[in-house]
């Protein structure tokens, strides 16, 4: 995989794309947590919100990583 991005001559990091990447996915994933009324369960929604961002970042990551080798 590699290490930067070339967009339109504008070099971009790949973990910025990632964390964009990560951070659609997140919003489709608070969505239904809110839906689901899962949020009533979590003491501190803004912890578990960044717990579960950085999980899904290092799913995506390593997933990227897997699929790209």
């Amino acid at each position: 995989m590699p290490a930067e991005f070339d967009v339109y001559g504008v070099y971009v990091p790949r973990l910025l794309a990632l964390m964009v990447l990560s951070l659609m996915l997140i919003i489709v994933i608070r969505r239904m947590l809110a839906r689901l009324g899962a949020y009533s369960l979590v003491w501190h929604r803004g912890l578990f919100d960044l717990g579960l961002y950085v999980l899904v970042l290092g799913a995506v990551s390593s997933f990227t990583r897997w699929y790209f080798a």
